[in-house]
């Protein structure tokens, strides 16, 4: 079975997408199938590591800290959209160095930030191992570096290394 479908879940949830962009027809599901399963087996010959979670605490607590920062960022990039200061906003770019080298880690973190209105990962170099994130209010630089430092980093380290 591993063979023909090597991951399952991933299958299920192309193919349920399928459906909800498409719509449930015969010939959406013979098409919608036969993507999931040519994209599983392109997945195996990426070879992704299978990521260990060592604390699912932890993941928890995660989880709400960016549900609660998803929320909170949303009602700020709308009160900066519209205030008549919205002019006086500074974006900008923030370099930011990380002691988390895990790439599954790395990749919670990246979804983690973009999916928070105003912010963005542009970029990763892994060599000096520093992100540089995109910001639509800047700030103060300090309180970024420590969101992620103080906030994020100390949990995905606790679930990944």
């Amino acid at each position: 079975m591993s063979r023909v479908l090597p991951y399952p879940a991933l299958a299920a949830s192309l193919l349920l997408m399928w459906f909800l962009l498409n719509g449930f027809s015969l010939g959406h599901l013979v098409l919608g199938a036969a993507i999931a399963l040519f994209a599983t087996w392109a997945m195996v010959s990426l070879q992704p590591a299978k990521p260990r979670v060592r604390s699912w605490g932890a993941v928890l607590r995660l989880l709400g800290l960016v549900s609660v920062d998803v929320l909170r960022s949303n009602i700020a990039v709308a009160r900066l959209i519209l205030s008549p200061n919205s002019a006086q906003a500074r974006s900008g770019f923030i370099p930011i160095e990380l002691t988390l080298r895990d790439k599954t880690g790395l990749a919670v973190l990246a979804c983690a930030l973009t999916a928070t209105p105003g912010t963005a990962w542009v970029e990763y170099r892994s060599r000096q191992n520093i992100l540089l994130l995109h910001v639509l209010d800047v700030g103060d630089e300090q309180d970024w570096i420590d969101l992620i430092k103080q906030r994020y980093e100390p949990l995905l380290l606790e679930i990944f290394e």
